[in-house]
């Protein structure tokens, strides 16, 4: 099995609906570890060899945040600036984390639509993530489609409920790898993966 690192991070956990509950349907799966950033790092004063460690020790490094200003949480670009050393993660000798995979777990307090080049926000969320997609080919990662819960603003308990489960079949799938039955490459987002793994019965 594949061992995922769920890279978490968020401000203001005790105000979450969302994330509170994705992390519950997680830190039982087996091959999963979640490393909460803010709960180990809250002056920010980030343990670089610890990290490095954790990311060597897992195949699958997931950054799972609310997106906060069209970004990540502030702590997430500090482990970005700190763990990710020139020819340790990128540069002519970093090649540590080659053929490992990255990928982003966010919820969004607008809905699809505002998402759109007509809506609120002007640009589709995964280009707000281009950054992280960057970062995974320079560290030659291969960069998944991003997992979004849309519209937290006004989420109801039930598809919060219903994202969890969700967020649990993507994390068995990956620990299992049955993504290579899907085309999963040429999705935007996992969430259009989805219908197909939950058909085929992979929880």
């Amino acid at each position: 099995m594949a061992r995922i690192l769920i890279q978490f991070a968020h401000p203001a956990l005790s105000k979450s609906q969302v994330h509170r509950v994705l992390i519950d349907y997680c830190r039982n799966q087996k091959n999963v570890t979640v490393n909460d950033l803010y709960e180990s790092y809250p002056d920010m004063f980030i343990d670089v060899d610890r990290e490095q460690k954790l990311v060597l020790q897992n195949d699958i490094i997931l950054f799972q945040f609310p997106l906060y200003w069209y970004s990540s949480p502030a702590i997430i670009k500090q482990w970005f600036d700190l763990v990710l050393e020139h020819n340790w993660a990128y540069g002519s000798r970093g090649n540590a984390l080659a053929g490992k995979k990255m990928g982003c777990i966010i919820s969004c307090g607008g809905g699809p639509d505002t998402y759109l080049p007509t809506g609120r926000n002007h640009y589709p969320v995964d280009q707000f993530l281009l950054p992280f997609e960057q970062t995974a080919r320079l560290c030659k990662m291969e960069y998944l489609p991003p997992f979004v819960v849309y519209g937290t603003f006004h989420i109801t308990k039930e598809v919060i409920r219903q994202s969890g489960e969700q967020y649990q079949t993507i994390l068995s799938a990956l620990a299992n790898d049955r993504l290579n039955a899907l085309n999963y490459q040429e999705a935007t987002y996992f969430n259009e993966l989805l219908p197909d793994l939950q058909t085929v019965g992979q929880v």
